[in-house]
């Protein structure tokens, strides 16, 4: 399956390419996440989380302050800010770039001015506030697909006539929104939000199977960020539960990379990082061959 690299993504301090994949780890600082709550809330584990992290390779650290799985409780922002700025701040001269999962403007601009290279929002820059938030930045734009909310998103059925369309069809609209508000192109990258609002299992097989078409179509494709790690999806076919659901988190890894994806986030990045070498070394010799 061919893939075609994206342009380099504009990410504050740095500029990431894709010659390879990239790893995005997981650091939820949050007591209620779906995998990994409560894990690493105390601000030491999380540390040590982070340190773990970077010696197995990470490419981009991912801060969590509030839990954005079905049916979570929404966070009071004076609580995210606690949970969130100062990892941010004590992770700032880790020597990769930190990415802050939050969908409040007041959380992006705070995030910001600590030095947060890249805002991961799962509203897609949607609410009131948020382009403002980011625009006069240069940080990167993580733009995700949901249908719903988190509250209520899984709750009842999730309608689409042709999943792969519309996702693209919202990511579309939502990178036009953010260019026609000055944002240059090449700080965006896009993510079809797998168990966000596709409440169908075959609803996400099938983002997974065409990941490529759910990206913006362009002379270059935008980078698509896949977050499957982990997710009911995965244990609706193996039967496992969440904390038992590592092979089928690098299978998805694998898979998403084949079909396009730049930048996987995933909750274990020593194995990751090892399953992604195999694939580069695998497309390498085929390209020498």
């Amino acid at each position: 399956m061919s893939r075609a690299v994206p342009e380099p993504l504009q990410c504050g301090r740095f500029t990431l390419t894709f010659e390879r994949p990239l790893v995005m780890g997981i650091l939820n600082v949050t007591p209620d996440s779906f995998s990994d709550g409560g894990q690493f809330a105390a601000r030491d584990d999380a540390l040590r989380q982070a340190e773990q992290m970077l010696r197995a390779g990470v490419d981009i650290i991912d801060i969590g302050g509030e839990s954005s799985r079905p049916g979570a409780p929404p966070v009071p922002l004076e609580v995210e800010l606690e949970r969130v700025m100062p990892l941010l701040e004590q992770l700032r001269d880790a020597q990769v770039p930190l990415s802050v999962d939050t969908y409040k403007p007041e959380v992006m601009r705070a995030a910001l001015a600590a030095g947060a290279d890249l805002i991961n929002d799962i509203w897609g820059f949607r609410l009131p506030g948020a382009l403002e938030a980011v625009r006069d930045s240069t940080c990167g734009l993580c733009v995700m697909h949901m249908q719903g909310e988190p509250q209520t998103m899984q709750l009842g059925a999730t309608v689409y006539q042709d999943v792969v369309a519309e996702v693209r069809e919202f990511l579309q609209s939502r990178a036009d929104a953010l260019i026609h508000a000055g944002i240059a192109k090449a700080r965006i990258c896009v993510d079809p939000g797998f168990g966000f609002g596709k409440g169908v299992v075959e609803h996400n097989y099938a983002l997974l199977a065409q990941l490529q078409a759910t990206a913006p179509q362009g002379a270059r494709p935008f980078p698509i960020l896949a977050g499957i790690s982990r997710k009911s999806m995965l244990g609706a076919v193996t039967g496992r539960a969440a904390s038992e659901r590592l092979a089928a988190s690098l299978a998805a890894a694998v898979c998403a990379v084949e079909r396009g994806a730049a930048i996987v986030r995933v909750h274990d990045v020593a194995p990751t990082v090892d399953a992604l070498k195999i694939w580069v070394a695998v497309r390498d010799a085929a390209l020498g061959g």
